[in-house]
């Protein structure tokens, strides 16, 4: 089930904080408290292998302190955990676009292999596509997949995203030249 959406005041930070009630999930803002949770389930090299290469391997805590500075300074946030019974298992968010693009936005995410094959992320990019339309005056939600990663594809088509093409040989990933497959959902 999906819920709605709350947004939380926060006393003496001036932010409102997003709180996604995506029924396996919770999509929230990354705490300094998720360190070691980040760590431990971001350092695996099979998530990697799924994953843009900013996205570092070996993952380390100086890594997860670079991350969670970064995502406390975004304005407006676009990047959350999934936080799965109270620990963050994963993460979310979405790059709006600029220019004649500016009302489209790339998804993406990723799920600590701990938690792989529970429904979990399609319920996360279900809710956060949901929510991602309005709080970023969006028509399009794009997302590239690897060739490699079936799995993502199946998540994308159950969270209604329909495939849309082929980018052929158009990446590089541990030396492997791999195809990307563009899915999108309009509204």
């Amino acid at each position: 089930g999906c819920g709605r959406a709350r947004a939380r005041h926060h006393a003496g930070t001036g932010r409102d904080t997003v709180s996604l009630d995506a029924g396996y999930c919770l999509i929230r803002p990354w705490r300094r408290g998720d360190r070691a949770a980040l760590v431990r389930q971001a350092d695996n090299r099979r998530v990697w292998l799924l994953l843009r290469d900013q996205f570092p391997h070996p993952y380390t805590p100086a890594d997860a302190d670079a991350w969670l500075t970064h995502v406390a300074q975004q304005r407006p946030m676009t990047s959350f955990a999934i936080a799965v019974g109270g620990e963050a298992a994963g993460g979310i968010g979405v790059a709006p676009q600029r220019d004649v693009h500016r009302r489209s936005a790339e998804v993406g995410y990723w799920l600590g292999e701990a938690f792989w094959n529970r429904g979990i992320m399609t319920a996360a990019v279900r809710r956060f596509t949901a929510y991602a339309f309005d709080a970023y005056d969006l028509i399009r939600i794009y997302a590239s997949v690897f060739s490699s990663n079936p799995a993502s594809m199946r998540v994308l088509e159950k969270a209604g995203y329909t495939r849309e093409g082929v980018l052929r040989r158009s990446v590089v990933k541990d030396g492997q030249v791999l195809d990307q497959i563009l899915y999108a959902v309009t509204r």
